[in-house]
This record gives structure tokens, sequence and C-alpha cells, in this order.
């Protein structure tokens, strides 16, 4: 068993961001075992099908869930019609053109899951990860790569996920994730998070975790390690070496 596999590895927020944002809730997973031949084309549909029943009442934007990512985007300078959080450019996208994108069953799940819960998900290879990985404001000094290769540094103040090793893994908080540790057909550890700031965010964040922990087991047949992080409880802690399956 290598080092990185008996590692333990932690994921939270910053008690600045979450001092400026009491609402948010986040929930985690951890799973092993993510394969690119899976089928996910059920719960895809299903939950597709969940965001255009709420797309045929109110537009995109004005889902509370949305609304809150705006208010947040605005304190963070930024204009909301310009940078959208990622569940808002997915259900956008799934308005104008009926359907998203196929990449790789778990992002295609996880996307499904976005717009149906109207939340950013973000979706990362562990194995690109140098631990801790801490969603906070940046220096001004980490390096984020795009998926074109291209490299980039965030602005001061500007939120993103910092590994201890100052990579940027996605930037404007829930805008766009790096290329670098994006999913791709030879992953297989995946962290899952899914970031909520509106008035039932707990609420709805304990439901979307338990519908992907649910999905993965089914599809996948892996059981995540799971949590549900909050002001009071702002970490997870998960050992790769305990959840290696057979």
């Amino acid at each position: 068993m290598n080092a990185e596999r008996s590692a333990t590895h932690t994921f939270h927020h910053a008690s600045q961001l979450r001092a400026e944002h009491p609402r948010l809730a986040a929930g985690v997973l951890f799973a092993v075992g993510i394969s690119a031949d899976a089928d996910v084309s059920g719960p895809v549909e299903h939950l597709t099908g969940i965001a255009s029943s709420r797309l045929s009442a109110a537009s995109e934007s004005e889902l509370p869930e949305v609304q809150a990512w705006r208010r947040a985007f605005s304190r963070m300078g930024l204009k909301p019609t310009q940078f959208r959080c990622a569940s808002e450019s997915l259900l956008r996208r799934l308005r104008k053109e009926g359907a998203l994108p196929r990449i790789h069953p778990l992002i295609d799940l996880c996307n499904a899951a976005s717009v149906a819960f109207a939340t950013p998900v973000a979706v990362l290879d562990v194995s690109k990860i140098t631990w801790p990985l801490e969603v906070r404001h940046a220096s001004g000094d980490e390096q984020y790569t795009t998926f074109s290769g291209e490299i980039e540094n965030p602005a001061p103040g500007e939120v993103i996920f910092a590994d201890s090793a100052g990579r940027a893994h996605a930037r404007r908080w829930t805008n766009r994730q790096s290329g670098y540790s994006a999913v791709n057909d030879a992953t297989d550890s995946v962290l899952i998070v899914a970031e909520a700031l509106h008035e039932s965010a707990l609420t709805d964040i304990q439901e979307l975790t338990a519908t992907l922990t649910n999905a993965l087991n089914t599809i996948w047949a892996v059981v995540p390690a799971t949590a549900i992080l909050t002001h009071q409880q702002p970490r997870f802690d998960f050992s790769p070496a305990q959840h290696v399956t057979s």
C-alpha cells in the first residue's frame, strides 16, 4: 500500500468563507471504484426530467438556489450574468438544447443531479490533488490549469479550491473547475462536492447527497464515504485505504 493510499485526506471550507456565508452547506462524497463503462442513462433521464419540469414553471435565474449563488457572486465582485455558477450554466443549456452533453458516466450523473437540485456539483480526480484541499480566498499566486492546458493565476481574493501545492482546482468558487483534476476514463477515485447557499440549503444538500450515494451504490456497486459540512462540522476527513473496493 503506497503512502497516498494510506494517508488521511481533508477537505474543508476556510473559516473566513464560512463567516461570510453562514448558510453554506456542502455534501461531500469520496468513492473508489469508478469506471467509464457504466450506464447512467436511467438516473440521468430521471434527474434531468425533474429539472425540465422546474424550468417549465420558472427560468433558471428565478430559482432560489441560483439566486443565492448570484448574490454570492455579486458579493465577490463578479457580474452574475457574466460568471454563472455551474448549475445555472447547466440549467441554461438544458433549457436551450433540451439535453446535457455526455462526457463521462460519473460527470453525466453529477451534472444531472446538479440541474435537478439547481446546485453546483464538482467532481474531482483524487489522484490529482495534493492534500489537504481547502475552499478559500486566493492569494493570487496559485496556478489554475484550463481545459485547453493554459495556466492562469486567480485574482487575489477570488474564492478557489486550493490544494497544498498551490494548485487551484476551481476558479470563482462554483463557476469553473480545472482541467488538471477533471475526471477521465482512467479515473478510479473521486471527490464529489455539492454546495448550496439558499434558505433550505442544508435539507436540500442532504437529499442531493443521499441521491448520489444511492446512485453510486446502484451503478458502480461502491459505498462512498460521505459528510454534510456545516459551520458546526466544516471538515471532511477520509482515508482512501479504508474504501478500496475488492
